[in-house]
């Protein structure tokens, strides 16, 4: 083994053998430096107990109280804090360790006591030592003293919590107040609260049933006699409106006496002066008024049918002769076709002959063709008719009313119906078992048409079998309105006949459309005429 090279600072054998490795020291348990710590804590306090209580003393010596015993009694609590130091260690030593941490006391306040605000919560959280939970760690971790609260009798008395705070700052006007709510009792409903107001209910509605029928039954047969209360006439009153003014009792009897007639004197109405009222328009000079165009004779109008004729064949020579328009061909037909065409139809007669059919033909065609451009549309011949029967209603409005025994045969209704909508004709048909009753309104062309249509077109008389179809629509109809009677027979229509029983002109429509409604009864009719305050021809077609 070759020998080592000393070491260059001249130590000798400095280097001939290696160093032992230091040997850690052992750590102590940690509950030793627990307990340790436990008992510095308990040697502190009684420290700063012996202080306060010496403080007392000499506070008290102050105060001219005897303080004989107060250095004896410091002695005492130091004692027997070393006492119950020694005993601590003693016990923790021989205790088994646990990994429970130990609880570590609050710290106490000073002897102000605490703070009115929360703010102390905060301080001691930010105060506290934060680290991890486990049992190594805490034996390692001081454990801070202990400072026993002073008693009452040292110092000044500690302020509550609870007492306010008296600050110059506050001003009680600056809170805002909350609007507290005051709590409501709970109100519970009496049993069978709901029970009686649904009996309640039902009885209102069966009362209100019952008086729509017997309001029903009594219209039905307080009005379906025929009455003549819409002629009567009202007696006069017993003085006009105006001698109102005139007389100075509500009656004529007093025009005997001169001192009760006020015709003579400053308090009559009378005077000198003539009033002139304002003048209105008559109804009929608000009526439209159409010109009406000159008429012509036949010789007049075939005269000017070659004048103007004339005029367009030599406005057209004057555009073929400055090159605008082609020159027409040459106008063949029948009769002049073989002076036209010549030797070509001496040559060939067939072809000829042909040509000139086909230029006819042709002709024909072309005059048709212009007849139907100047034909009106279905749309321009409805907007044209529409136009004028608004015209023919600004002339002046007329009224027809017609009385018919039965319109049971269903092409009358048709007739009535579709002829009323066709002529732009406002009104109503009411059908009732005694008598039918149609009313139409509307200009004097229109009203005229439709007053042939009844009194001369329609045969009245005529009946015949409904088809399928018309039976199915008709299932619902009475009895007296369908053309069969209950054996199936045709009815017998041979009286039947239409009357007018009323036409003249009127101010304003008293319809709004076209229509017709069932009336089983008098007075059902009377009340559908009513609405529209023609109530009184019911009884006037009644009565003819």
């Amino acid at each position: 083994m070759p020998e080592k090279r000393p070491y260059p600072g001249g130590h000798g054998d400095a280097n001939a053998s290696k160093r032992p490795k230091p040997t850690a020291p052992q750590k102590p348990p940690a509950t030793d430096f627990l307990a340790a710590a436990k008992a510095k804590a308990a040697e502190a306090a009684a420290r700063i107990a012996a202080k306060i209580q010496e403080g007392k003393a000499r506070s008290d010596a102050a105060a001219g109280a005897p303080s004989s015993a107060s250095p004896a009694n410091a002695k005492l609590a130091a004692m027997k804090a070393r006492i119950a130091a020694l005993g601590t260690q003693n016990g923790t030593s021989t205790a088994p360790s646990t990994n429970t941490p130990p609880v570590r006391p609050s710290p106490s306040h000073t002897a102000s006591g605490p703070l009115p605000s929360g703010r102390d919560d905060g301080k001691n959280k930010r105060n506290e030592v934060k680290g991890p939970r486990f049992a190594t760690t805490l034996g390692n971790r001081r454990v801070d003293s202990e400072t026993p609260a002073p008693e009452s009798g040292s110092r000044a008395p500690a302020v509550q919590a609870d007492e306010p705070v008296e600050n110059p700052y506050y001003d009680p006007k600056a809170v805002p107040t909350r609007n507290h709510r005051l709590t409501r009792g709970l109100l519970f409903n009496q049993r069978g609260k709901y029970l009686d107001q649904a009996s309640k209910l039902r009885a209102q509605d069966r009362l209100e049933q019952i008086r729509a029928v017997l309001a029903k039954q009594a219209r039905q047969t307080g009005l379906e006699e025929n009455s003549d209360r819409g002629f009567l006439v009202e007696p006069p009153p017993d003085v006009e409106w105006w001698d109102e003014g005139l007389l100075d009792e509500p009656s004529y009897d007093c025009i005997d006496h001169p001192d009760k007639v006020k015709i003579d004197g400053d308090n009559s109405i009378i005077t000198f002066y003539v009033q002139h009222p304002v003048l209105l328009k008559a109804p009929q000079d608000q009526l439209y008024i159409q010109d009406k165009p000159m008429y012509h004779t036949a010789k007049e109008q075939a005269k000017l049918r070659r004048m103007r004729r004339a005029a367009d064949l030599k406005e057209h020579q004057a555009k073929i002769r400055l090159g605008l328009e082609p020159p027409p061909p040459p106008k063949v037909k029948r009769g002049n076709m073989m002076r036209v065409m010549g030797e070509q139809a001496i040559a060939d007669p067939t072809a000829v002959e042909m040509l000139v059919e086909s230029q006819i033909a042709e002709r024909h065609d072309t005059h048709v063709k212009a007849n139907e451009d100047r034909k009106l549309t279905k749309e321009e011949r409805l907007a044209k008719l529409a136009e004028n029967q608004e015209k023919d209603a600004k002339k002046g409005l007329h009224m027809c009313v017609f009385k018919i025994n039965t319109l049971a045969f269903g092409k009358h209704r048709y007739q009535i119906d579709n002829n009323g909508k066709q002529l732009s004709l406002t009104g109503i048909t009411i059908f009732n078992p005694s008598m039918n009753l149609v009313i139409v309104e509307g200009g004097i062309h229109s009203v005229e048409k439709f007053k042939k249509l009844m009194l001369n077109r329609i045969k009245w008389t005529e009946n015949g079998r409904p088809t399928e179809i018309q039976e199915e629509k008709s299932a619902a109809d009475p009895q007296w309105l369908k053309p069969l009677d209950v054996s199936g027979n045709l009815k017998d229509h041979s009286l039947n006949k239409c009357t007018l029983v009323f036409e003249g002109e009127i101010k304003q429509h008293a319809f709004r459309k076209w229509g017709s409604k069932m009336c089983e009864t008098d007075g059902e009719a009377k009340e559908a005429l009513s609405r529209s305050k023609l109530d009184s021809l019911w009884a006037l077609a009644k009565n003819s």
